[in-house]
């Protein structure tokens, strides 16, 4: 499940996230997220079975902590990388004791939002 780039304040559940960060196999994919990359070079870098691969980026997809992107190439074989989607991750506990988790995300540029937009049309055709 990939969050919808067009809404901005896409919350999901704490435990959705800390769920995510609390697995060995997504950490190790968020590890190697300095720069997007694609299934393909997790997979090479990660040490991770290809299925669990594709299982935990869903995980943290819906944990809204990555974020698919459409690399477009000129040979028309198009790839999707995968990049991160936070700066902070920040569990603080208010004055009513309830726990409660903030995301701090990164400020995106016009053309990162124009190819999020793109990448969902082209999964709608």
């Amino acid at each position: 499940m990939v969050r919808d780039p067009l809404v901005d304040d896409d919350s999901p559940d704490m435990d959705t996230v800390l769920g995510a960060l609390h697995d060995e196999d997504c950490r190790a994919i968020l590890a190697e997220l300095g720069t997007p990359r694609t299934a393909r070079e997790l997979l090479a870098r990660c040490e991770i079975p290809r299925s669990t691969l594709y299982r935990k980026l869903d995980q943290l997809s819906e944990a809204t902590l990555l974020r698919e992107r459409t690399e477009i190439r000129s040979d028309g074989s198009h790839a999707t990388q995968y990049q991160l989607d936070f700066e902070d991750v920040v569990v603080t506990r208010t004055e009513s004791a309830e726990i409660e988790i903030e995301i701090k995300r990164p400020a995106r540029k016009a053309d990162e939002r124009l190819a999020e937009m793109w990448s969902e049309v082209g999964k709608e055709l």
